[in-house]
């Protein structure tokens, strides 16, 4: 885990002038950034769901969850415990292996996904120099997950909707790959910590977003594609394929496709968020420091300050596109199979190869 280097450097003082050695302190702090990177994603999952919850309420003028705990903020908890304790039921006639792998299959690279996803300034779990091609890559292994457990489960519906998350997850990883690699361009780096710092000059006048307009509209339908979000949650459509690679699934396995989505959906917000609007940066062009502004603040106080404040800004951010994504589901209808495929390959795929040579061109020109 990456934080700030003045903080760093007095948690590994503290480690060392407590006798323990350097294996352990490494050790100690692996688990940590697992155990802070489980926890935060939990967390984000409750509040995502509640907020999904919430917002779908309002837009259909309902009230929505409001007995399980305050304004039923802990509604997803509650569900969460009801799937733990329900029965766990394999099919007889299917391959329980790839049955029992497949949710952890889907599970495990969405977390994975949140290690080179910085929230603020220093606040990374790993700020590796090929970050945003990792991220491509890791996200890419859940649509196998998807596959295994249509398969596994031996019912041609879930089958069905395994086929169906492989194809539109190959039609859109190309498209969103090749936006990324636009905004590389841009970045000169993979980093995403150096694609927020390059943009951080000019407060949101430097923002991605106004320089690839073309690659962010192209990458934000890519996203929602990727999360099977409406209108493109076909895999799972309850009209045509019966819940799809769902179908034969109950209790804590159910559950953990449920768990899947959310924080996939988190992930493809907090990504736009880094490369197209300026990450944990305060969207105020030439705004003063803390000393301009005759705030008497130690070197120890601004930093956690500043700290607060990025991941204030980038959680807000992140919100916006989470609120976006939400009022879609309820806003259009679902596109039919051909129609996703269509939008993938013969549309998004050469926008987003042009865009990519553009970007290329004016990269040579100013050369």
């Amino acid at each position: 885990m990456v934080i700030n280097k003045n903080l760093e450097e007095q948690v590994i003082d503290l480690f060392y002038g407590s006798g323990f050695s350097k294996e352990s302190f490494g050790f100690t702090w692996i688990i940590t950034s697992i155990l802070i990177s489980v926890l935060g994603v939990t967390t984000g999952i409750l509040v995502i769901v509640w907020l999904e919850r919430k917002i779908s309420a309002g837009i259909q003028q309902r009230i929505g969850p409001e007995h399980a705990g305050p304004l039923g903020i802990t509604q997803a908890l509650a569900d969460g415990i009801k799937l733990l304790l329900k029965e766990d039921i394999i099919p007889s006639r299917g391959d329980s292996f790839l049955f029992n792998i497949g949710p952890a299959v889907v599970v495990v690279p969405v977390f994975l996904s949140y290690l080179v996803i910085p929230l603020g300034h220093g606040i990374i779990l790993a700020d590796l120099d090929i970050g945003v091609f990792y991220w491509i890559a890791v996200s890419s292994i859940a649509p196998l997950g998807l596959l295994m457990a249509g398969y596994g489960s031996n019912n041609k519906y879930s089958f069905l909707g395994g086929l169906r998350a492989a194809a539109q997850s190959i039609s859109y990883e190309i498209p969103l790959a090749l936006c990324v690699l636009s905004i590389s361009l841009l970045s000169n780096s993979l980093s995403t910590v150096d694609i927020v710092e390059a943009q951080s000059k000019y407060g949101f006048l430097g923002w991605n977003l106004w320089r690839q307009p073309i690659g962010f509209v192209a990458f934000f339908i890519s996203s929602l594609a990727e999360c099977e979000r409406l209108p493109f949650d076909l895999p799972e459509a309850e009209e045509e394929s019966v819940a799809g690679y769902q179908t034969e699934y109950s209790g804590i396995k159910f559950g953990s496709f449920y768990v899947a989505s959310y924080p996939n959906l988190l992930t493809s917000s907090l990504s736009v968020t880094v490369l197209y609007s300026g990450g944990w940066n305060l969207s105020l062009p030439f705004l003063p420091n803390f000393d301009q502004l005759g705030w008497n603040l130690t070197n120890e106080t601004s930093e956690v300050f500043s700290i607060t404040i990025g991941i204030i800004i980038t959680l807000a951010k992140a919100y916006l596109f989470l609120f976006i994504s939400i009022a879609t589901r309820w806003t259009l209808p679902r596109v039919r199979m051909d129609q996703l495929l269509d939008l993938g390959w013969k549309f998004l795929l050469p926008v987003a190869l042009g865009n990519l040579l553009l970007t290329a061109s004016f990269q040579l020109f100013l050369l």
